[in-house]
């Protein structure tokens, strides 16, 4: 009898954090398939695109009919089932987030509060002794200082700056992440931006600055969080709100640097489904 598939999964829209955890995910674990949700974000797209063939990923459509044995589910806590999934597929988290839901069975949660969840994969790399190519490295570079900010928002831990020293010493090209990192914005988002900046709304609750701005978007528009992301660096919030109507939906993103403030128990309210998130996700 064959054996099921292990699948290494993450959300959609998925930024270099979540795609760099399934790839460490899938070093640490052979047997594993890091597949790639259908919708990643722009600079992810750009750099897969560059390097992707040397890279363990496969699309949705290319796996082979076989049941699923397990999932491990990275940098989220929810997520579709993908064909070959059904009641014997067990499913491991591994997020930076707290846990933020009861868990059904055959599930498991890891986390611990770091900066960046591909920073607990790669701390088992290193403890394991894990060989890893430049491109590899630099991926994995990417998620960490995309979530942290390049290691200066207030969530970094030292254990972020020593996973990232440990990928620098591996081969880590520093200046091909600054060109992945700063990707311009595209005209419509730029739009977006305008009509967010000029709707935002300044609030002080106890001591803390949040930001809440909404605005229409011209059709559906992908990487919203790369906009709220602006608008974080912009106004240095404790905490940032955006809502964005697009095709009779509204998307919500949210931002914090406190763990003052819940943005999980505030995206849970409005049925959103999301985790808490310390900058940016």
């Amino acid at each position: 009898m064959e054996a099921g598939l292990t699948l290494v999964l993450t959300h959609e829209n998925a930024d270099f954090d979540a795609v760099a955890a399934q790839l460490a995910a899938a070093r640490l674990y052979p047997r594993a398939i890091p597949v790639l949700p259908r919708r990643v974000n722009r600079n992810v797209r750009a750099f897969l695109n560059l390097y992707g063939d040397q890279l363990p990923f496969m699309l949705p459509d290319e796996l082979i009919r076989r049941p699923v044995d397990m999932v491990i589910l990275v940098d989220t806590q929810t997520m579709a089932t993908v064909r070959g999934m059904g009641p014997q597929t067990r499913v491991q988290i591994i997020d930076h987030h707290p846990l933020a839901r009861d868990l059904p069975p055959g599930w498991t949660y890891h986390g611990e509060p770091v900066g960046a969840t591909t920073t607990l994969l790669v701390e088992g790399l290193a403890e394991r002794g894990i060989a890893l190519s430049w491109v590899e490295a630099t991926f994995l570079l990417l998620g960490i200082y995309e979530d942290t900010g390049s290691l200066t928002y207030p969530s970094t831990t030292p254990r972020d700056l020593r996973a990232a020293a440990w990928l620098m010493e591996r081969g880590a090209d520093l200046a091909v992440v600054s060109e992945f990192l700063h990707h311009p914005l595209s005209e419509a988002q730029r739009r977006l931006y305008d009509r967010l900046l000029e709707s935002a709304q300044t609030l002080e609750l106890e001591g803390h600055t949040v930001i809440i701005a909404a605005a229409r978007a011209d059709g559906f528009l992908e990487e919203i969080s790369s906009v709220a992301h602006r608008l974080r660096d912009l106004f240095e919030p404790s905490a940032l709100f955006v809502l964005v109507e697009f095709d009779g939906h509204v998307q919500l993103v949210c931002r914090t640097t406190t763990d003052d403030i819940d943005a999980g128990s505030v995206a849970a309210h409005f049925g959103a489904g999301a985790t808490p998130a310390r900058p940016p996700r």
